[in-house]
């Protein structure tokens, strides 16, 4: 009886560690997908406003498109702060941090040409280059964080 407790309270431990993995995975898995995505519109929305020809109204658009993409990351975000461990939630929020820098710049440039009629605004798109580099670091920190948490870091 004795033994057969002590196995079911192994499986217990076992079943739950399995389901704390699983669960780390997939919100680990949603960030990093959600951070290519945002990534992905705003480098559109850059394009976008450089680009000759195009108008506050395809402006607007990349813009609501990056905002969108913007909560989907922010979502995500807080289910890996949920998921832990410490080390992993504290990276993903210096990689929200920096997301949210490029996404200020890009939302004050979208904001800018849309109203004065100009999507070329060189001092915009300096910055936005800027944050665009400086967010690299915290994705490397966030990923290497990830892979030690999985114990898949050979």
């Amino acid at each position: 009886m004795v033994g057969q407790s002590r196995q079911h309270r192994l499986q217990q431990v076992g079943e739950r560690e399995r389901w704390r993995e699983e669960m780390r995975r997939d919100a680990y898995n949603t960030f990093i997908a959600t951070g290519k995505r945002l990534s992905s519109a705003w480098w559109k929305s850059a394009d976008q406003l450089l680009e000759a020809g195009s108008t506050p109204t395809d402006w607007q658009a990349r813009f609501i498109d990056a905002h969108e993409a913007w909560v989907e990351f922010s979502t995500a975000a807080a289910a890996v702060s949920v998921a832990g461990p410490r080390a992993v939630a504290e990276a993903a929020d210096e990689l929200r941090r920096a997301m949210s820098e490029w996404e200020t710049i890009g939302t004050a440039w979208s904001h800018e040409a849309i109203r004065g009629g100009v999507g070329r605004l060189e001092h915009f798109n300096t910055r936005f280059q800027a944050a665009a580099q400086a967010k690299r670091v915290p994705d490397k920190a966030f990923q290497a964080a990830a892979r030690k948490a999985l114990g898949t870091d050979d």
